[in-house]
């Protein structure tokens, strides 16, 4: 089944402990849609300037990914920089450019209405709740969101989640967002504002489920380096859904896989800078280390 993705395509300059890149292909919609072509067909809504290089726009073109919502507008495309510290769970943003980006307004090609999984990246609210006006009978929708829209579009989230059945968010946004301080009782209490799944991020320490009679607790894989993080939930949560879609199993015991797959695919993007790793990764490679992962949980 198709999956779309609503969110950022940009141009990141990044600098790690190992090293520095230049206007490289980055933001939450690119991260996702190359993480989740591995599984199943993605249908891309996001915008760009006439100044995007074509040899970046061809890393988001392959035959599982469908650019037609696309959008090209005459300016600049969006901008990131960020510097990461040694312990690289702490970045700091140096310039951010929204360009283009600025006043998005996402709208959705005719035939990607009726996709049956959505991803809402990380725009406002607002808008995250138009694309959902545009779709016909979505079977799975999961957001993301960041610290900014919870403190200053709280109510527009608030009604989003109303309307979606999975939240992916880090461990602080849990905290914001569930105002509490113990990840538990936050998860509850944004679990009470209308979602029936939370996927709390945690970086090298892995990810947690909770559900409303569930927790479910999944380490980061074993990397030996960590060349650079940036992606690394987009892509977690590419992984996640795409194999949702994929397999089309939506039970618990299919979400507790489809995390695995999650984590597998971001420890691979970790491991060169930007989107680098996906171009030689293949299918093969995720599903050995799957089934490392696995054997690594096992007891």
């Amino acid at each position: 089944m198709s999956i779309l993705v609503v969110g950022s395509v940009a141009l990141d300059t990044i600098e790690t402990p190992s090293g520095r890149v230049e206007e490289v292909l980055g933001g939450s919609a690119a991260y996702f849609a190359v993480a989740a072509s591995y599984f199943a067909p993605v249908r891309v809504v996001a915008v760009i300037g006439d100044d995007f290089p074509a040899h970046e726009r061809a890393m988001l073109s392959s035959p599982n990914i469908d650019l037609a919502g696309l959008e090209v507008r005459k300016g600049r495309t969006f901008r990131w920089t960020g510097r990461y510290h040694e312990d690289m769970n702490i970045r700091d943003t140096l310039d951010l450019q929204l360009n283009v980006f600025a006043d998005f307004a996402p709208v959705l090609p005719a035939r990607y209405r009726d996709t049956p999984f959505v991803f809402l990246g990380n725009i406002n609210p607002g808008l995250q709740g138009g694309v959902l006006d545009q779709l016909t009978q979505p079977r799975l929708v999961a957001c993301d969101t960041i610290s900014h829209w919870i403190e200053w579009a709280r109510p527009e989230l608030e009604t989003l989640l109303r309307r979606v059945e999975i939240v992916v968010i880090n461990d602080e946004e849990t905290r914001m967002l569930g105002r509490e301080r113990n990840i538990v009782r936050a998860a509850r209490n944004i679990l009470a504002l209308g979602p029936r799944t939370l996927l709390v991020k945690r970086g090298e320490y892995g990810v947690l489920l909770f559900s409303p009679n569930s927790v479910f607790a999944v380490p980061a894989y074993p990397l030996e380096e960590v060349f650079d993080p940036t992606g690394a939930g987009d892509s977690f949560a590419g992984g996640f859904l795409g194999y949702l879609a994929q397999s089309g199993d939506l039970s618990e015991a299919g979400f507790r896989k489809a995390i695995v797959y999650g984590s597998v695919v971001a420890s691979f993007v970790v491991e060169d800078f930007g989107l680098r790793r996906f171009r030689s990764l293949s299918r093969e490679e995720i599903d050995r280390r799957y089934r490392q992962f696995v054997a690594l949980t096992e007891f």
